[in-house]
Order: C-alpha cells, then sequence, then structure tokens
C-alpha cells in the first residue's frame, strides 16, 4: 500500500460524502481509508458496509477526543508508506495523490506541504508563500495546513506522531498548530520537506466579513496554540512580538474600517497568541518514547 489517508471525525457525516467523492475521483489508486469516529453514538456504522473503490476501515473511539490523538490512533492501523490526515470537511482534486506521491518518491522527500485553496485555486484560511521551497523554521507558519500535507511514515513513527496535547479538541488550552509543531520536531531530525503551491486543496472559507461571537471564540483558542508552539520551539520574543502586533495593527484598521467584530476577532488571536507564549507551565517535547 502506497498511501493512508487518515481521517479524525466528530459530529460530521454529510460534509464526509463531498471528501469521499473527492477520494473516488482520485486518478492515483493504491491508497487506503482509515475512519478515526470519535463520535458517541454509531452515526458512522453505515461505512462498515460501504462499497467504495478504496479499502476502508472504521476505528471507532468514543472515549477518545482530539484530533491529534485521533491521527495518531489511525497511524497505528496505517499500511501505507505515506500518510496524509484530511480533515472531514475539506476535498481534494481528482490529481493531488498522484501528483503528491510522484513528487515525494521522485525527489526522495521526507514530507510535502501545500496550502488550502477555493475552486478557483485562490489561497484561503492563511497566508501562504507562492513559490515551491524547502521548509524551514522560518517559514513554516506560511508553507503549510495540517490536511494538505504528506509524510512518510517512518518519519512519523520515529516522532511519535502528533503532540496529543496541541490541536484541536486537545484536553488543553493549545487548538491548534500541531501541524507546524511536528514539523518543527522533523526538522529537528534534519528532515526534507517541501512546500509546493501548485499541491492545493479546498475547504470552505473560513473567512467571514461579520464573525459570530463562537468563531471569536475560536480565534482566541487557536491562536493560543501558535503561540505556545512559539514557546515550546525556543523562538524569540522578537518574534513572538511579529505575531501579535500584526493582529494588533489588523484589530485597528478594522475599528477604523467601522467593522467592530473583525476587529474584535483580530484583538482576540494577539491576545491569544501572548496568552499561550507567556503561560508558565511545564513543556514537554512530544517524542516516540512519550508516544
Amino acid at each position: 500500500m502506497k498511501l493512508s489517508a487518515i481521517i479524525s471525525t466528530l459530529g460530521r457525516q454529510a460534509e464526509l460524502d463531498v471528501l469521499f467523492r473527492s477520494l473516488e475521483a482520485q486518478t492515483f489508486r493504491d491508497f487506503e481509508v482509515i475512519i478515526i469516529d470519535q463520535n458517541d453514538d454509531d452515526r458512522l456504522s453505515f461505512l462498515d458496509n460501504a462499497a467504495f473503490s478504496f479499502p476502508i476501515s472504521r476505528i471507532h473511539t468514543p472515549k477518545e477526543r482530539g484530533l491529534s490523538i485521533g491521527r495518531n490512533r489511525g497511524l497505528e492501523f496505517a499500511k501505507g508508506e505515506f500518510i496524509v490526515f484530511p480533515d472531514d470537511d475539506c476535498w481534494y482534486p481528482e490529481d493531488l495523490f498522484a501528483r503528491a506521491i510522484d513528487a515525494m518518491e521522485s525527489k526522495s522527500l521526507d514530507g510535502l506541504t501545500g496550502r488550502a485553496a477555493n475552486e478557483s485555486g485562490q489561497s484561503i484560511n492563511g497566508r501562504f508563500e507562492t513559490k515551491t521551497q524547502t521548509v524551514t523554521r522560518q517559514n513554516v507558519w506560511t508553507t503549510q495546513i495540517e490536511w494538505m500535507a504528506f509524510f512518510r511514515r517512518d518519519l512519523l513513527e520515529m516522532l511519535g506522531g502528533y503532540d496529543p496535547v496541541i490541536g484541536v479538541g486537545a484536553a488543553s488550552p493549545w487548538q491548534a498548530c500541531e501541524g507546524q509543531e511536528i514539523v518543527l520536531r522533523a526538522l529537528e531530525k534534519d528532515a526534507n520537506i517541501v512546500f509546493d503551491p501548485s499541491m492545493y486543496g479546498h475547504h470552505e472559507s473560513l473567512y467571514s466579513r461579520r464573525p459570530s461571537s463562537q468563531l471569536i471564540r475560536k480565534s482566541r483558542n487557536y491562536a493560543r496554540g501558535h503561540g505556545r508552539v512559539l514557546k515550546m520551539h525556543g523562538y524569540s520574543w522578537a518574534h513572538m512580538g511579529f505575531w501579535v502586533v500584526r493582529p494588533i495593527l489588523k484589530a485597528a484598521f478594522n475599528l477604523m474600517r467601522f467593522r467592530p467584530a473583525l476587529a474584535e476577532q483580530a484583538a482576540n488571536v494577539a491576545i491569544g497568541r501572548a496568552e499561550g507564549y507567556f503561560d508558565t507551565s511545564p513543556i514537554r517535547k512530544h517524542s516516540a518514547e512519550r508516544a
């Protein structure tokens, strides 16, 4: 098996249908799908007998929560030489798997990252570099999104997978940036990871001119994860200051444009990043020994 697609999911069903249709359309066929079902109920039991053109396994883990925990659980069952972790509400162009595997094999890469885009190919849900480049400590924040990262399985196993205390659903305040965190650990092992902006997948845009109160709260939770990962991996106060000043300026701009909700959201990002960075709780980097 060349590729394992590991999907950790909670609370979604209709969105999976969109993802599965894009998987059915992939021109590359040597892949399997592993579903880590964290739902308390059995809403996804239909997958056990579903007739897909690719092998699919559902692992029901109702007592576990957290995206990173789910991805690590799926890794235990994966047979593929390469691994990708689709979001349960994303979808992919039909040639993505073929192009990704070809690039990783032909260039002997340990990892290949891409970006989120709308159907027109325009970047969404983050700021991404525009040129192909090696991923480094300096550009790790603008060269990836978790569901557009392909890895060699042996690299993930050497790292012990994702840090379970970081990411959406984790039992901690650090609700994002698990992707950057695992890549930073990989770089410490001299892994060769490349960002290619021609590699992109699709997702609904998370941007709104009128963000809900729930989205504003999430922005702060996600930003705490960013600040925590900056602290974990030894980024300087000056570097941290850059990531705090940017949303402060954005908040001021939106206030001048009479967009109070967007200003509040940007301010929450700045506050969250500072909270994550200056938190005094002990830091323990994840490793295979602690997995």
